[in-house]
């Protein structure tokens, strides 16, 4: 039984191939010199020899020969008497090693040994997955869905190790189901319990940066620069290049012939919307850049506040402001500036009987008057020009609110 239960253990000890082979010699040794400590009360004379391609270990233990009335101790002396059995011509003070086998071992020790070692090597194991994910952070990683819960997924990497997607990690419109190829960024490894958890991400801005690099070999050469990237993920995202040849049109670079290397970036991303912006040091036109589709007129800068104003015409107060806002929110954020847009003109046979907006602060409160300028709505008629719907939609006012404004900027213009 004793055997069997070291071959088994063998076999065990075999399939561990992600792990060196030197240091899982090195901890069967270490294990087995901890059963041979409890069983004979020292280890210090003993040499193992592990032979895991055969299945087995060698034992041999180093005893002083010593006059039979001079033995003290069994495991470290043996009397001259028994070694003159083993070999005539030993002699007092000489040394004799002796091999040990499993049978010397106590059955209990043996299934000491076995736990021991799986223990060991579980955490080994663990401590290099932790170790070989944690050196791997920020880069981009495929598995298979193993199972999906509700508020993650499990991913099996080739090897077999686990990774989570959590549910705030994933693009809204990502659908995975058991047996999907998942690709995403290694967000963050940590140990937990002393299990390491691989987090992975596909809202992170540096998923899109690698799946640039993927795409874009002047990007993985250093040939273009991404400065900066921001994302609304699986809605919109606007990404800065620099060009570090002059030669090289970064833009053009990036999204390729004809869009061949982002249309590629944008499917996987569930038709993202990516613009790519030339970046430039001159803030200005950065950000009438960023502010693209849109044509921007004019740009101030407050540079103390932070603050910059875009002057557009009203056919493109839309464009600049996006869906929900979420243009003139991304090119914000893509240049450090809280951006605002304004209506460069006021339409022809309206200026004189339209009102500032700013004109109503003593009607209505400061903080909805400032929405209604973030969406480019500087005067009373310009608000009034919108149905109520599309107010509610574009600000982050309630419907009360709206038809209290309403009624407040109608009322300026009834005779």
């Amino acid at each position: 039984m004793n055997s069997e239960i070291l071959v088994e253990s063998f076999t065990e000890f075999k399939e561990r191939k992600n792990i060196a082979r030197p240091i899982l010699m090195k901890i069967l040794e270490d294990v087995f010199r901890t059963i041979i400590k409890k069983e004979f009360g020292s280890d210090d004379n003993f040499d193992i020899i592990v032979n895991t391609d055969r299945g087995d270990l060698e034992i041999f233990r180093k005893r002083e020969i010593v006059a039979d009335e001079d033995l003290e101790d069994e495991n470290l002396q043996i009397p001259l008497s028994v070694a003159k059995e083993i070999d005539e011509d030993y002699e007092i003070g000489e040394e004799h090693f002796d091999e040990i086998g499993i049978a010397d071992f106590s059955r209990r020790s043996t299934l000491v040994f076995k736990q021991t070692l799986r223990s060991r090597l579980n955490e080994l194991e663990k401590d290099e997955v932790f170790k070989k994910y944690k050196d791997r952070e920020g880069e981009v990683v495929i598995g298979e869905v193993y199972q999906t819960w509700k508020d993650e997924i499990l991913i099996l990497d080739d090897e077999g190790n686990e990774m989570i997607l959590p549910r705030r990690e994933k693009i809204p419109t990502d659908f995975f189901k058991k047996g999907d190829n998942v690709k995403a960024l290694i967000k963050e490894v940590k140990l937990i319990n002393a299990n390491p958890k691989i987090i992975l991400s596909r809202t992170h801005p540096d998923f899109l940066a690698r799946l640039l690099e993927e795409e874009v070999p002047e990007i993985y050469d250093g040939l273009i620069m991404i400065k900066k990237i921001v994302r609304k993920p699986g809605e919109k995202a606007k990404v800065a290049v620099e060009s570090m040849d002059e030669r090289i049109d970064p833009v053009g670079a990036c999204v390729g012939m004809k869009g061949s290397r982002i249309h590629g970036i944008v499917r996987e991303l569930k038709n993202e919307n990516i613009d790519i912006i030339n970046y430039t040091s001159n803030l200005p036109l950065f950000i009438t850049r960023a502010l693209a589709p849109s044509k921007i007129q004019e740009i101030k800068i407050d540079e103390e506040n932070k603050k910059a104003v875009a002057y557009v015409n009203p056919d493109q107060v839309s464009l600049a402001i996006g869906r929900g806002g979420l243009n003139i929110k991304l090119a914000g954020d893509l240049v450090g500036y809280e951006i605002d847009v304004y209506r460069n003109d006021i339409e022809i046979g309206s200026e004189l009987d339209d009102v500032d907006i700013n004109e109503f602060r003593d009607e209505i409160d400061n903080w909805i008057i400032d929405e209604l300028i973030k969406i480019g709505c500087d005067t009373a008629k310009s608000v009034l020009k919108l149905e109520k719907e599309e107010l509610v939609r574009r600000t982050d006012l309630e419907v009360e609110t709206i038809e209290d404004l309403i009624k407040i900027l109608s009322a300026e213009f009834e005779e």
